[in-house]
């Protein structure tokens, strides 16, 4: 099996480590001759994905194609090769773009009923804002006053902002392969956010009570059952006073959750979506199994300590290696060097439940911050 990823950066990393966990050989493009993934894939391809007669000979030959970039000219360029070389192209473009505008995304939910943060002027203050064409927490700024607002208003840093409530509480994600109008649930991961609303941190099993993953379950269905899309989304919703209201959806593989359901699971959501793309439409691989304890952080090492930090820190790192038995982590993506004295990883542990999972998680960064 040969997959060739497009973009190198955190989505492209997550998808070759996805592919390398199932054996496949793995292609990666990307204009970044130091992104991150680019040290994790058998083949890495240092070109424009622009430039059509080097993308095609970049793709020849790919069982399927996923894209790991949020480049419109890219995708659209990337859609056309893909048809005019009849290789499957995992991505939905009409999914996509309800899921990469907010106010799209918010539209969807106010029509079937799924619960949201109250829109602004609705609420009080403090207020989150958000640009409507990014996704995560890339240009997210809160405020908690009028007068702060109207700042970053005029500042213009959030571009068409959404804005609404600020909700305090627990984060959490699911994704849902869906296929020809066939919808699967996968496992519930929990997210840790630091000051900037980025994540640094994905816990699984999520902890939530059986009423509130049903609660999840049928938000994430009813979703599905609108989106009508082929392929993958995640929703990331906050448990505020007892209530699980909906953040946003990305229609597309996104980072750090599979990586973490896989490790907690055992279930590859690269192999499903190869599986539907190919016409197997085998749902064999997706049955729930008891999970394991999984943690999956972020950290950034300089001379003064270890400091947990959103995944950032991981975009500008350069080529990430695999490591394994990491200083006590079962794995580690990082840039780390023997004598390096400033360097990033994510590590990933695990353990028979969640507990022990996260005592080996603060083992290892103990035993990181102990170095020299």
């Amino acid at each position: 099996m040969k997959i060739v990823i497009i973009g190198g950066r955190l989505q492209g990393v997550e998808a070759a480590y996805l592919a390398r966990k199932a054996g496949w050989q793995t292609v990666v493009v990307d204009i970044d001759k130091n992104a991150p993934a680019a040290g994790i894939c058998d083949f890495f391809l240092n070109i424009d994905a622009l430039n059509y007669p080097e993308l095609a000979r970049a793709i020849a030959g790919a069982d399927f194609i996923l894209p790991a970039t949020e480049n419109k000219e890219v995708l659209a360029s990337l859609q056309k090769s893909a048809e005019n070389m009849g290789i499957p192209l995992i991505y939905d473009e009409r999914a996509y773009r309800i899921s990469s505008s907010k106010q799209k995304s918010n539209k969807l939910f106010a029509a079937i009923g799924v619960p949201t943060p109250k829109p602004y002027p609705a609420c009080g203050f403090p207020v989150i804002v958000k640009p409507s064409g990014s996704s995560g927490s890339e240009g997210v700024r809160l405020a908690e006053t009028p007068d702060a607002l109207e700042q970053i208003i005029r500042d213009g840093q959030s571009g068409q902002p959404v804005i609404e409530e600020y909700l305090e509480g627990p984060s959490y994600s699911l994704e849902v392969i869906s296929w020809q109008d066939r919808h699967v649930l996968l496992q519930i991961t929990e997210l840790g956010m630091d000051d900037q609303y980025d994540c640094k941190q994905v816990i699984a099993p999520a902890g939530l009570t059986s009423d509130l993953e049903e609660q999840f379950e049928s938000i994430a269905l009813n979703i599905a059952r609108s989106l009508h899309m082929d392929g993958i989304f995640d929703i990331e919703v906050i448990l505020h006073n007892g209530l699980l209201k909906v953040l946003e959806i990305d229609a597309r593989l996104p980072s750090q959750t599979p990586t973490t359901v896989y490790m907690s699971s055992g279930i590859n959501m690269l192999e499903i979506l190869s599986s539907f793309c190919s016409g197997k439409n085998d749902f064999g691989g997706c049955q729930k199994v008891k999970a394991r304890g999984c943690v999956y952080e972020h950290i950034k090492v300089t001379k003064p300590g270890v400091e947990i930090c959103g995944e950032h820190i991981m975009a500008q790192a350069g080529r990430l290696t695999l490591r394994e038995n990491f200083y006590g982590a079962d794995e580690a993506l990082t840039n780390y060097v023997p004598g390096k004295e400033e360097w990033v990883a994510t590590l990933i542990t695990t353990g028979d439940t969640r507990g022990q999972a996260l005592k080996k998680m603060k083992a290892a960064v103990s035993r990181i911050g102990n170095i020299g």
